[in-house]
């Protein structure tokens, strides 16, 4: 099951990003629960932020049933919980803080992605050092950032050397649902299509058709299997790469 296998795989996840808003949650667990198409839907979950109001119990409560259905993931929003980049100066402390409070949780974390795709070495250290396989790089840059913007670049997934000498395990993200449609069309699909969604995604019945479609042709087309499963084989036989090659501007 390695990067070099010449087996297609896919992986599906979901950036949970309202996990507090009863509408939201009820269409993102009854996908999460039907398993569409064969996939395990991961849940990379924006923690709840006690500074806003948001509930942690409730927040708890949902996050525990969404380990139970699939891989579990930790989604942070740099600024607030509908700010997803950062505003200012960002360090690996609030992924450090947010991580302790998903001590809670019987079913810890396995997962990372950075809010509107942002990461830097301090945050890659920090994910490193907790265990988290990272899904924040990205396979092409995404549209919306500005000239100057961090990000990271990855196509497949690999074992990144960070500048402590710590080793950070990385699954990219590949494709939006937009992507993974024009992908099928085209009839071009990468060795892994690792595709995500908003949970929000499930309030558009556009996006909602979108899903429908794509999901059962991209199972005829690659092994379906899961984050969690497919970090377990894949990086034995993946590249090693630098930091310094991963990160963008």
């Amino acid at each position: 099951m390695g990067a070099t296998s010449g087996k297609r795989y896919a992986v599906v996840s979901c950036h949970v990003e309202r996990p507090l808003d009863d509408a939201v949650w009820r269409r993102f667990s009854a996908l999460q629960e039907a398993r569409p198409a064969g996939f395990v839907v991961a849940a990379l979950m924006r923690p709840a932020d006690p500074a806003s109001g948001e509930d942690e119990a409730t927040w708890l409560e949902r996050a525990r049933e969404a380990a139970r259905r699939g891989p579990l993931g930790h989604h942070t929003h740099w600024t607030a919980p509908d700010h997803a980049r950062p505003t200012g100066n960002v360090t690996d402390v609030r992924v450090r803080d947010e991580s302790q409070g998903l001590g809670g949780l019987d079913l810890p974390p396995t997962l990372f992605c950075g809010g509107g795709w942002y990461t830097d070495a301090e945050v890659a250290e920090t994910c490193a050092e907790l265990g988290y396989v990272d899904c924040t790089p990205r396979a092409a840059r995404p549209p919306y950032l500005l000239h100057g913007e961090p990000w990271a670049s990855l196509n497949a997934p690999a074992t990144v050397e960070l500048p402590s000498g710590r080793e950070l395990r990385v699954i990219p993200t590949t494709h939006s649902l937009g992507d993974l449609s024009r992908a099928l069309a085209g009839r071009t699909l990468p060795q892994l299509v690792h595709v995500y969604f908003h949970d929000t995604d499930l309030l558009d019945w556009r996006r909602r058709a979108i899903l429908r479609a794509a999901f059962p042709l991209l199972a005829r087309r690659a092994r379906v299997t899961d984050l969690d499963t497919l970090a377990t084989h894949v990086f034995a036989a993946a590249p090693r790469v630098g930091w310094a090659d991963v990160a963008r501007i």
